[in-house]
């Protein structure tokens, strides 16, 4: 069984592949929308990696109560 820290880990690193797989996509579309996204998307992934700067190793109640948070918004 998966501790919540584990759970946690996978539930982000799946939704980074997500980011990383829309990125990947607005990269290919030149609209002026698409850039906008494309910067949303990247501060998105700019501010998950803030959060894991230490690792998983380090990462303590603070930061978990973060990456939960940044995973509970969808924009």
């Amino acid at each position: 069984m998966l501790s919540k820290s584990d759970e946690l880990r996978d539930r982000i690193e799946a939704r980074k592949h997500q980011l990383l797989a829309k990125l990947n996509e607005l990269k290919a579309d030149g609209r002026h929308e698409a850039a906008e996204a494309r910067t949303r998307v990247s501060a998105r992934l700019e501010e998950l990696e803030a959060h894991l700067k230490l690792g998983w190793a380090k990462v303590n109640d603070e930061v978990r109560t973060k990456l939960s948070e940044w995973l509970e918004r969808r924009d």
